[in-house]
């Protein structure tokens, strides 16, 4: 008798948030929800701005565009003679025949970026002056092709190591500390009415967060042109508590900077890794109990990963005027690179929109969480 109780609640739920899902597909947006407030975008897909699949949901739902990759050194610029543009013209050509707000991501990474950039012919790291001079004629190459399209790139991704301290990467190696400055003066160079932002993960932490918070304030000494943060909310169902992000936004909008919310999902797998982390080199071998759910999200699952959702948002809507753009790292949970990262195969159910492009019973959360519904 219990047991079909139970079952009986979790109908009648179901079937309240289904009749409020079909409400809101017909009459709400994301984007509409939060006009005003800030912008509600995505990360897509070769597959998604070419026309091939999600073409529609993505122009009704979304206002702003991220890249997944097209605009990462290793698609545009594979070689130190080519530049290979054909699918970041698509991207950009698809976002503003939507007319969405195009962002750039990223220029200045230490992944994804070849070789080549950092050694010479023989194998060996090239000197500070090369490497500047590397980074000069891509940074002025490809913001320079984009001026007055792409109106805000992600400039420095990822800097910071966890204890807040600078990152050994090989920028850091070669050209010193001092890389990020450059980077940011080529990007101002090259267009200087864009948006230039620093996006990193775990600034939630106190000790990243302080790390950055310190570059910031440095940079705006030297008159280095950081004008936005992009926090990198790779979140699971307990991580990070709103509290701490409430408290980072403000953190970094008393700096005077912009705060973005640029990729964002919500893990609900059991977690692979003792440390929180979003370092995509990071790789854990498989294991079926880190992937329990292949044949479905149970619905005891989906309520708490709309609560989850409907926290943050009501989060981030609490901080309207400080935090200027919210965007989801993909459409749906089918094309997420959480099911492949940190162990390859998994299914996971990270975002608003399910493998067949339908609104889950987050949607309908995050819509209500928008100030209007309240």
């Amino acid at each position: 008798m219990v047991k079909e109780l139970t079952m009986l609640r979790w109908a009648v739920l179901a079937g309240f948030v289904a009749i409020g899902m079909a409400a809101s597909a017909q009459t709400t947006s994301l984007k509409d929800a939060y006009q005003g407030c800030f912008l509600v975008g995505a990360a897509l897909n070769v597959s998604e701005f070419t026309g091939q699949k999600n073409g529609a949901l993505i122009t009704s739902q979304f206002n702003s565009i991220s890249p997944e990759n097209v605009l990462k050194w290793e698609i545009v610029h594979p070689k130190p003679d080519t530049y290979d543009f054909s699918l970041a013209d698509k991207y950009v050509e698809f976002g503003l025949k939507n007319h969405m707000e195009v962002v750039g991501h990223n220029l200045v990474w230490h992944s994804q970026t070849p070789k080549w950039v950092f050694e010479d012919e023989k194998g060996d790291p090239v000197t500070r002056e090369v490497l500047l001079r590397r980074m000069r004629d891509h940074i002025h190459t490809v913001v320079g092709r984009y001026k007055g399209k792409i109106k805000e790139w992600d400039v420095v991704n990822e800097a910071l190591d966890e204890d807040g301290t600078m990152r050994m990467s090989p920028w850091r190696k070669i050209i010193g500390p001092d890389y990020i400055q450059y980077a940011y003066q080529y990007a101002h160079e090259a267009d200087p009415k864009a948006q230039l932002n620093y996006n990193d993960y775990n600034l939630e932490n106190e000790a990243k967060r302080g790390g950055a918070l310190k570059l910031i304030e440095l940079a705006k000494k030297r008159g280095v042109p950081i004008q936005a943060v992009g926090l990198q909310d790779h979140f699971d169902m307990e991580w990070a508590p709103v509290s701490q992000l409430s408290d980072t936004i403000s953190a970094f909008a008393k700096l005077g900077v912009k705060v973005m919310i640029t990729e964002l999902d919500v893990d609900v797998l059991p977690k692979a890794t003792k440390q929180q982390t979003s370092d995509v080199s990071v790789n854990v071998a498989a294991d079926p109990k880190l992937n329990p759910y292949t044949n479905g999200l149970p619905d005891e699952i989906q309520q708490q990963l709309a609560t989850r959702y409907a926290d943050l948002f009501s989060t981030y809507a609490k901080h309207c005027g400080e935090v200027t753009r919210v965007t989801f790292w993909g459409v749906t949970d089918a094309d997420s690179w959480k099911n492949g990262w940190p162990i390859k195969g998994r299914t996971n159910y990270p975002l608003l929109f399910d493998r067949d492009a339908k609104p889950k019973p987050a949607f309908e959360a995050v819509i209500q969480a928008a100030p209007k519904n309240k």
